[in-house]
């Protein structure tokens, strides 16, 4: 099974372009056609949260004709610039959001299973997993503990290093740690909100992956005192292929034309010229 992850789009209304600089709708168009000419093809897609860029309605109708190329399924969990209800509306008829409360659910059709947690509190930039939303993770996966799973989440749940998104990282974070912990059959857990590839180790056995966004990345700088800006680096996609022998092995691909693909080897021998 392969999984395509988009993330960031940071959607606003036809015309308008992000602080100033960022023509987001174009880059989820760029990322929309490179996802959808892969081949081999992904067998479903994920959007990790900061769909939209203030949770308006208008954003919403433009993010699903943007999305609209994709034939596979796409499953969508919310960030910190989303608005639960107005999401909840836009894509009601896909089915596979909640009528009412958090914007968790599970997708059990596919050799993965699927388990979307909805971390915003509206308002904030920040991320939480409160005493229901984790009870609610703990019931769903002690209710499959062998098949394996994939968590898709937008807060991150674990410090990066780069100061300013680690203020608005995820309230809960040690107690989501313990859970994993007695959940070996979670394979990953998929976030957003970094603008950056990032990986790190969660509750013993957990990769938890951060991928970077279609449109603007956050800077790297891990000073303690880094500002909050961002730079026009590629964007980018994750790959999450599932293994037959077992496993997942992840994959960050860049968005873009560039020269090539150029042969290491003609006729038999390295090239050297």
């Amino acid at each position: 099974m392969l999984i395509a992850q988009i993330t960031d789009f940071h959607i606003k209304a036809r015309g308008k372009i992000a602080y100033r600089v960022v023509d987001t709708a174009s880059c989820l168009a760029a990322a929309v056609a490179a996802v959808a000419a892969l081949d081999p093809a992904p067998d479903i897609v994920v959007g990790t949260g900061d769909l939209t860029d203030f949770g308006r309605p208008e954003e919403y109708a433009l993010l699903r004709e943007l999305l609209a190329p994709l034939d596979k399924p796409v499953y969508l969990i919310p960030g910190n610039h989303d608005e639960r209800e107005a999401m909840r509306r836009a894509f009601r008829g896909d089915g596979y959001l909640p009528a009412s409360g958090f914007l968790n659910y599970t997708v059990e059709d596919q050799p993965v299973r699927l388990v979307a947690l909805d971390t915003v509190i509206p308002g904030a930039s920040g991320g939480r997993l409160c005493d229901e939303r984790l009870q609610w993770l703990d019931r769903t996966l002690a209710a499959a503990p062998d098949r394996p799973t994939l968590i898709i989440m937008h807060h991150q749940p674990f410090a990066t290093g780069i100061a300013h998104m680690d203020r608005i990282g995820c309230d809960g974070a040690d107690k989501f740690a313990e859970l994993l912990a007695r959940h070996a059959q979670v394979e990953r857990v998929l976030c957003g909100h970094l603008h950056r590839s990032i990986q790190a180790r969660v509750g013993g056995h957990a990769i938890v992956s951060t991928a970077p966004s279609t449109a603007h990345q956050v800077a790297l700088d891990l000073s303690p005192n880094g500002p909050s800006v961002f730079v026009m680096e590629p964007p980018g996609y994750q790959l999450h292929l599932c293994r037959p022998e077992g496993g997942m092995v992840s994959h960050t691909a860049v968005i873009g034309d560039y020269a090539g693909p150029y042969p290491f080897w003609e006729n038999g021998a390295q090239i050297d010229e």
